[in-house]
């Protein structure tokens, strides 16, 4: 008997010492670096403000906010993007988990942001480019933390709207609103009634009308030559695989 409570009593500790273990990890975890301001654009206050703003969010979406910067690239900051995920493995409560990151490349003047695991379908390449463009201002102002701090809370809202879909597309709700109106306007149609009969013919009188006088003249062609304006490109969408096999959404443009 003694024996046997002995080995129940030794099972229980084994089992709340493996659980205290998972929870440590968890916390250690979920408390991780995020911000790496590799090109020291931001002040240690500034660095510990975004680090807690973005401990605050990440529990309540289950997602990382990673705010990276350099200013010494050898590759795209696209690649860079790919390479920090896979390297340095981020996600709120797992090795490569829910991660939202922002790079800025300050040597090609290039801004990246990609969302990765589940926040790929959160953050999609659409709402991606509307966070770049919203915070594209303050990055060509040199208002980095504010760009940070926006970025943050900008993926923060978008993640809860829920995953994004058909019915969000430009494309789609553009279809939907020209079958809508031809609806309405073939609708109208039938309504009005009875067929139209008048034509060029109703109120010409055959007999007294007639063409007076026609003439052509060539007078001579002219070819004027103009070089096409070569168009600007804005950025865009930045999604794709990254070499450790890792799918993303992504958004990327200069600033």
């Amino acid at each position: 008997m003694n024996k046997n409570k002995t080995l129940f009593t030794g099972m229980a500790i084994i089992i709340i010492y493996l659980i205290s273990l998972l929870g440590v990890t968890h916390s250690a975890y979920a408390i991780e670096r995020k911000v790496y301001d590799y090109a020291e654009l931001l002040t240690e206050q500034e660095v510990a403000s975004l680090e807690a703003l973005a401990n605050e969010l990440s529990a309540e979406r289950e997602t990382d906010f990673i705010i990276l910067t350099t200013n010494e690239l050898g590759i795209t900051v696209w690649e860079y993007t790919n390479d920090f995920y896979d390297n340095m493995a981020p996600g709120y409560d797992k090795p490569y988990g829910n991660t939202a990151i922002l790079t800025l490349d300050m040597q090609g003047r290039e801004v990246d942001l990609a969302g990765f695991k589940q926040t790929e379908k959160y953050l999609s390449d659409r709402r991606l480019n509307e966070i770049r463009n919203l915070i594209t201002s303050d990055l060509s102002a040199g208002n980095y933390y504010d760009a940070f701090h926006d970025f943050i809370v900008l993926s923060h809202e978008y993640i809860g709207y829920g995953p994004d879909n058909i019915l969000h597309k430009t494309w789609f709700q553009l279809v939907v609103s020209l079958a809508i109106g031809g609806v309405v306007v073939g609708i109208m149609a039938f309504n009005m009634g009875g067929r139209v009969t008048v034509n060029a013919r109703t109120y010409m009188d055959a007999n007294t009308s007639r063409v007076l006088h026609r003439k052509d003249q060539y007078i001579r062609t002219t070819v004027t030559k103009r070089r096409k304006p070569q168009q600007k490109s804005g950025g865009g969408g930045g999604g794709g695989i990254t070499r450790g096999g890792h799918s993303r959404s992504g958004s990327r443009g200069g600033f």
